[in-house]
Formats: C-alpha cells, sequence, structure tokens
C-alpha cells in the first residue's frame, strides 16, 4: 500500500531555483486567473513547471491552455569557460490545473 509520503516523493518536481522575484511573479499570475486560494497554496516546486517538464513526467496540457509568464537567467561564458554577463530568457510555464495525465 502507498502512503501519502511516496506519492509526495514521486511528484514531479520543476527546476525552480528559489528566486522571490520570479515567485511572486507567477504567484500573482495564478491568483488572476484562479483566486487568492491558488495563490497562497501555491508550491513553485511541484505546482508549474514547462511544457517539456510535464511530458516528461507522463502529463500533457489541457487544450487552449495559456502559459504562465516567467523569466530566468542563462550565465554566458567565453571559450575559456569565464563568465561573461547572464542573459535574461522567458519561461513559459504551466500550472498543474492547465495539465491532464497523457492517454
Amino acid at each position: 500500500m502507498r502512503t501519502p509520503a511516496d506519492v509526495l516523493d514521486n511528484r514531479p518536481r520543476s527546476n525552480y531555483q528559489g528566486s522571490e522575484k520570479t515567485l511572486e511573479m507567477v504567484k500573482e499570475q495564478v491568483k488572476e486567473r484562479w483566486g487568492i486560494r491558488a495563490a497562497n497554496s501555491f508550491d513553485p516546486y511541484h505546482d508549474a513547471m514547462t511544457a517539456t517538464a510535464w511530458f516528461a513526467a507522463g502529463f500533457k496540457i489541457k487544450k487552449g491552455e495559456k502559459a504562465l509568464k516567467s523569466i530566468t537567467f542563462i550565465e554566458a561564458e567565453d571559450t575559456e569557460g569565464n563568465l561573461h554577463h547572464k542573459v535574461r530568457r522567458g519561461v513559459n510555464l504551466f500550472h498543474k490545473r492547465q495539465v491532464e495525465p497523457a492517454s
């Protein structure tokens, strides 16, 4: 028999790195779409991931769903491996309410 801990340990996990700014940005979008309760219970490690991450976890995006917008920074290095600067990249995330098991 599976325990609740087994279920929680096997949940898909996002690549969220702990940025408060991106957390608040995505949380605000969750609040606008699904209300204050969804925003207050939002877990960035398990509730929102890229489409590719959801696909890898056995889910698909529901038809007609629009992505939540976030950002990340990629470190740009030269040929010698020295860090030159960080490049801002947009990231499209989908909330767990926007996905369903793939058949």
